[in-house]
């Protein structure tokens, strides 16, 4: 039940008390379920993703200050709504919504900056995770990915790796340091990027595996929620790699 989103983890489904796998018979997790969660919390994202968009750039094509608000605001707040969610599963029902209202705005008005620097670049973007996800569900279903121990083993470690890397980024950049491979639009850059993509996609088949392990242990109605948001974290995720990738290809 291994997983490399942090928000899947391997004891979500256990009792804290006894160690063991909570099951509400008559009220348990369904993938059915689970699916249209995503798709309420993938409307929700949409619907303030498009707010944001119209906020953040003028008629004349020109950047708004509320851009820089959308963004900050939603990166924090979607990390805090993700936090509490991850330590409260319970409350996923309300906090799942919230955290695909708030990343809605973020996701937004980064997109609106990247489409305005990079025209068309949004709706590749789109596509490409979206295609990447009934892709690698597809495999899943049809067998054609196996998601063994050592498969688990190899993304959760290179997800780690990567998470690693943004933080020693992000606290370098106080001190003007920049790291050229994650920000710069060389060969190793656009390599990178590619290796990121690939690894928080293949995150997707792991949180596929995590969610039918949910249903088959029967676990509570509110792990819906909570499954459907995990799989949001990884689509975010896998989003903004795409637009980070295609910018650096554009670059070239």
């Amino acid at each position: 039940m291994r997983s490399g989103n942090p928000a899947l983890s391997e004891s979500t489904f256990l009792d804290l008390a006894s160690g063991s796998v909570v099951t509400h018979p008559d009220q348990a997790m369904t993938l059915n379920g689970t699916v249209n969660k995503t798709g309420i919390l993938l409307l929700l994202t949409v619907l303030t993703a498009a707010f944001a968009w119209n906020q953040s750039i003028n008629p004349l094509g020109e950047v708004m200050p509320s851009a820089k608000l959308y963004a900050m605001g939603g990166a924090i707040g979607g990390l805090v709504l993700a936090l509490v969610t991850v330590f409260k599963k319970e409350w996923s029902p309300v906090t799942a919504p919230m955290y695909a209202l708030v990343e809605g705005l973020f996701l937004g008005a980064i997109s609106a900056l990247f489409n305005m620097k990079f025209p068309g670049i949004v709706f590749q973007a789109v596509l490409l995770t979206f295609g990447t996800l009934f892709a690698l569900l597809f495999a899943y279903r049809s067998g054609l990915i196996k998601v063994t121990e050592n498969f688990k083993l190899g993304v959760v470690a290179a997800t780690g790796g990567i998470a690693l890397l943004y933080l020693a980024s992000f606290v370098l950049g106080f001190f003007n340091i920049n790291v050229p491979m994650i920000h710069d639009a060389s060969l190793l850059g656009i390599a990178f990027s590619l290796f990121v993509v690939v690894v928080a996609a293949l995150n997707l088949v792991l949180d596929f595996d995590f969610i039918e392990t949910g249903v088959a242990q029967r676990a509570p109605k509110y792990m819906e929620w909570y499954g459907a948001f995990g799989l949001m974290v990884t689509l975010v995720w896998l989003y903004v790699e795409f637009l980070r990738l295609l910018s650096k290809i554009q670059q070239r």
